[in-house]
């Protein structure tokens, strides 16, 4: 018989729980709150089957768009062919995370403005702007000594006459 294609098809490791990782659900799960435009991960809770996403969403980061009483509207980069469409779906909160995929970024920002801080303190003004990285700077290798190579000359007749 071939192989099913059905919602849930080639899904048994994906949507596994994890090793010691079985059975109630902790309450953070349900406590946690989403606000309209975080980030969240998509990831398949196996033991929760309401409101389960598409196996296709499962690992996916989108952002929220809906909050609703169970469930969070999550908008979705997903590639059909040559172009990319934004999907929204509604996934129970037990099937997201908070991603921290804008964590370097918080961080950054709040680096920047103490850094603004100090300055402002000295009198100072500052770039926080990332420049890339320049060109290395160069150097001299020291303890060698330099060896002139020139070409032998290339002498037709001889080369004739010595054959293969």
């Amino acid at each position: 018989m071939p192989a099913g294609h059905g919602l849930r098809s080639r899904t048994r490791d994906s949507f596994s729980r994890a090793f010691r990782k079985k059975g109630v659900i902790h309450l953070t799960t349900y406590l946690r709150t989403f606000k309209v435009g975080d980030y969240v991960d998509v990831k398949v809770n196996g033991a929760v089957h309401k409101g389960m996403p598409h196996k296709f969403y499962h690992g996916r980061t989108g952002q929220v768009w809906n909050v609703t009483k169970r469930a969070v509207g999550v908008e979705i980069n997903k590639q059909v062919g040559n172009r990319i469409i934004k999907k929204r779906i509604h996934v129970r909160i037990e099937h997201v995370l908070p991603s921290r995929c804008t964590e370097e970024f918080r961080l950054r920002k709040q680096n920047n403005d103490k850094l603004k801080a100090e300055a402002k303190a000295c009198g100072k003004i500052i770039s926080t702007k990332r420049q890339p990285a320049g060109p290395k700077p160069g150097f001299l290798v020291e303890g060698t000594t330099l060896e002139t190579v020139t070409p032998i000359p290339y002498d037709v007749v001889n080369d004739l006459k010595g054959g293969y």
